[in-house]
C-alpha cells in the first residue's frame, strides 16, 4: 500500500477542497507519487425546447462551463501544489460527481483519494446527499477526508464569495 504512487484530489472549489488539494500534493511530493487533481462539471440538465430561447447552446455553454473549471484548477494549483511538485495533471470532467470521481480512480489505478469534506449533517446532508460520503463507501482505494477545520492553512483569497 505504501508508498502512494498515484493520488487523486477532487475539488469542487470549496475551502475543504483547497486544504485537501494542499495535503494531496505535499503526500505526492513526499511519496514522489503522481497527482490528479479532478473537477467534475455538473451535466446541464435537460430542457424542453420549449423552454429555451432558440439561440441557447446547451453544448457551448457546457463547454464555457469547462474551460471555465480549467482556469479555476490551473490557478488554485499555481497557489496550492509545492513548486518542486513537477507529475501532476489537471483533469476536468462532465457527469455525476461522485460517479466519475470513482471512475477516475478506478481507470488512472490511483491508490489514494484525498478529498474535502463540507460536514453537512441533518436536514442539508439529507437532501444534497454527500459526495465524500459516496466516495468513501465505493472508492476502489482508501481515502482520506478533510474537514473544514483541518489545520491546514490556505490563501484566503483563494476563497471566492
Amino acid at each position: 500500500m505504501l508508498p502512494f504512487k498515484n493520488v487523486l484530489s477532487p475539488t469542487d472549489f470549496s475551502e475543504p477542497s483547497y486544504k485537501a488539494i494542499k495535503l494531496a500534493g505535499e503526500l505526492a511530493l513526499h511519496f514522489k507519487s503522481k497527482l490528479t487533481v479532478l473537477h467534475v462539471v455538473s451535466l446541464t440538465p435537460a430542457i424542453s425546447s420549449a423552454e429555451l430561447p432558440t439561440s441557447f447552446d446547451i453544448e457551448g455553454y457546457q463547454q464555457t462551463l469547462e474551460e471555465d473549471a480549467r482556469a479555476r484548477l490551473r490557478e488554485v494549483t499555481d497557489r496550492l501544489i509545492p513548486k518542486d511538485m513537477k507529475d501532476f495533471k489537471l483533469v476536468v470532467s462532465r457527469g455525476y460527481y461522485p460517479d466519475e470521481i470513482l471512475r477516475t480512480a478506478k481507470e488512472g489505478k490511483h491508490d489514494l483519494i484525498v478529498i474535502g469534506t463540507r460536514g453537512r449533517t441533518g436536514l442539508p446532508r439529507v437532501l444534497l446527499g454527500s459526495v465524500a460520503e459516496r466516495v468513501v463507501q465505493l472508492a476502489p482505494c482508501p481515502v482520506l477526508t478533510i474537514g473544514r477545520t483541518a489545520p491546514i492553512e490556505i490563501p484566503a483569497n483563494l476563497l471566492r464569495g
